[in-house]
């Protein structure tokens, strides 16, 4: 079940999707493409790193008008394993215009970039692309990882991902971080500079972002029960903050 929220929090309606196992969905995408707009769901969590192949559902996203509910099955389904094992994965988007879809991977150090294509002829399993490493996000030092499971704090790994044309934002549990691509460079070539760093504070559990309509900020959201949102803007400021919506 996907829900559709307003960025003031209420409620737009709800999407039941068809044929789709959930195993661990940690990812939704939306983006533009033949005319049409639609939703990519990502199952492709893996915490014990134990899973044979994930799987990504694609929907044609339905106009929900007055907060109705609607059932829907996917338009199409890629079911893929990742080159060099298997990987947990939370952050998931789309390049619309590159017709594929790109992954950043949560708990290797650094994390790494994949590559799907949007659409595949193959019915049966294929295999994700390497792109390589996006080291611009913070590293982990030794006590990092030493502390990290007592005290529940893995504040660099990436957990969210959006992406329009000439931008990208990516999540982690401390920070979003914001980065500008130019027409035609590769993401694996604007993701390694250093990006504009919006610091989070002291939100925990911080795991889903999407670009706003306004285009200089972003919505930020958390893992827990009736889950507050918050609009983080991009520009760099003295005191980046964050406002409650």
């Amino acid at each position: 079940m996907l829900h559709a929220i307003g960025v003031d929090g209420r409620s737009q309606g709800t999407l039941r999707l068809n044929e789709a196992n959930n195993l661990d969905w940690e990812a939704v995408a939306s983006f533009e493409f033949h005319g049409r707009s639609w939703l990519l769901v990502a199952d492709a969590g893996d915490n014990n790193a134990i899973r044979d192949h994930s799987t990504i559902y694609v929907v044609e996203e339905p106009a929900l008008e007055d907060g109705e509910d609607a059932v829907a099955s996917p338009e199409w389904t890629i079911t893929f394993r990742w080159p060099d094992g298997p990987r947990d994965c939370e952050a998931v988007s789309v390049d619309a215009g590159g017709e594929r879809i790109l992954l950043l991977s949560k708990r290797t150090i650094p994390a790494v970039l994949y590559e799907l294509p949007l659409r595949s002829e193959t019915t049966g399993v294929i295999t994700a692309t390497r792109l390589g490493a996006v080291d611009s996000l913070p590293q982990p030092t030794a006590r990092d990882l030493e502390r990290a499971a007592p005290e529940r704090n893995w504040h660099w790994q990436p957990t969210a991902m959006d992406m329009r044309s000439d931008a990208a934002v990516i999540l982690t549990y401390r920070a979003v971080y914001h980065f500008e691509r130019r027409s035609g460079e590769p993401w694996i070539e604007a993701l390694p500079k250093p990006p504009v760093v919006i610091d989070l504070e002291d939100l925990r559990e911080a795991e889903a972002v999407a670009f706003a309509e306004d285009g200089r900020s972003v919505i930020v959201t958390v893992e827990a029960p009736f889950p507050p949102l918050y609009r983080v803007q991009l520009a760099p400021t003295r005191d980046p903050g964050r406002q409650g919506e």
